[in-house]
């Protein structure tokens, strides 16, 4: 099997597996206990959040400090972010078409419950558009919060969120970016964004499953959507991982410290990719190519084909890719994102997605290209 769905998640690193099988062989206790063991526990968790945030270039000293929530991952932290900054302030809800169904499911949620939702659209290109956000902080329209992620799952292309985060701040408008494809695959620092909310989560960067964080920004006002415990201020009760916490921060370490040779064997091979397979393939289409992005994601539509029958038949030859969000697999329904960018109904249909990891070598990528310009050429002649 050649694993080219690193964006649904990364297979953990060995080196975070060992890290995490260490802790657990300690057999920490409830962090939150106030014995001596206890003690032990809070302060693996502390150490791991503090170690964390310094990571992303957050601000860890003095009155101004920044904070960290642990959650189950990225769609935990996408739900916190946007209800948590929502129940604070008035005024719409503004996110971009071409966000992730986390971001767009809590959206939907919220309206139901009487919110105004506002959608940025996406150019062909695959960024989105921030004219009309332009407009209406110039009318002084009232804007609760606004979500766009920092690089697209499906596209692998970059957003104007340091953009975006200067035009709110004009309007004291609190920004949440969702970084969980980005970080570690591009330098990511919180501080410079100068967003008030980042959603990231381990297992997109060979990390464990089951942990995830939310950057808050120091002054800013979350409500929890969980009850029960004093645990994270209030905002995230439950009992926290010692485990899960540090391996969390123990990736995060290996993926900040490892990112430039990372991005350069994984766009080397990305390019290496794309080209073995429009050589092959003339008329494939690689979405998003002129726009700036992530160097891991390719975005490729073989026009005349079916997505889900390709994903099948690529299967079946030892070739692992998505079609999508991982989080929507299963669904009938055409990707929303190459929807909002007005591609045409062939290349939807007929788009897949391919993402590498560091781990994913040049000869896995020529034998990939091969056996993908096998499958589409078989499924071609049958129809």
């Amino acid at each position: 099997m050649i694993y080219l769905d690193n964006n649904a998640t990364t297979q953990i690193d060995s080196r975070v597996a060992e890290h995490l099988a260490q802790i657990l062989g300690q057999r920490q206790v409830n962090p939150a206990s106030q014995h001596a063991a206890g003690r032990i526990a809070r302060s693996t968790v502390e150490d791991a959040r503090d170690w964390l945030l310094k990571l992303c270039k957050a601000r860890t000293k003095g009155m101004q400090s920044d904070s960290a929530v642990f959650t189950s991952g990225g769609t935990e932290s996408n739900n916190l972010a946007l209800c948590g900054l929502a129940a604070k302030r008035t005024g719409c809800i503004v996110v971009s078409a071409i966000e992730h169904p986390s971001i767009l499911a809590t959206a939907q949620s919220l309206q139901h419950q009487g919110r105004e939702v506002r959608y940025l659209p996406c150019k062909s290109s695959g960024q989105i558009d921030l004219e009309p956000l332009r407009e209406w902080i110039a009318r002084g329209e009232p804007i609760a919060l606004v979500s766009l992620m920092l690089a697209n799952n499906e596209t692998g292309v970059l957003q104007p969120v340091s953009e975006l985060a200067a035009l709110c701040k004009s309007a004291c408008v609190p920004v949440h970016t969702d970084a969980v494809q980005a970080f570690g695959k591009i330098p990511v620092d919180f501080d410079a964004l100068d967003v008030q909310v980042m959603t990231l989560t381990a297992h997109k960067f060979h990390g464990p499953v089951g942990v995830g964080g939310l950057l808050v920004r120091h002054s800013t006002q979350l409500e929890p959507m969980f009850f029960g415990g004093f645990q994270q201020a209030s905002l995230r009760p439950g009992t926290e991982s010692p485990a899960l916490a540090s391996s969390f921060a123990f990736a995060t370490e290996l993926a900040v410290m490892e990112q430039p040779d990372r991005y350069a064997r994984m766009l080397r091979c990305r390019e290496l990719l794309e080209s073995s397979l429009l050589s092959e393939i003339p008329d494939a289409v690689v979405v998003g190519a002129l726009a700036p992005r992530l160097p891991h994601t390719t975005s490729l539509s073989f026009p005349g084909l079916d997505r889900q029958l390709l994903q099948l038949a690529l299967d079946r030859e030892g070739i692992a890719c998505g079609t999508g969000s991982a989080c929507a697999s299963g669904s009938s329904q055409p990707s929303h994102v190459l929807q909002a960018m007005g591609l045409g109904k062939p290349i939807v249909q007929g788009a897949i997605r391919l993402s590498l990891s560091w781990e994913t070598s040049e000869e896995q990528v020529l034998e990939a290209s091969e056996r993908i310009t096998r499958v589409v050429h078989r499924l071609r002649t049958k129809h």
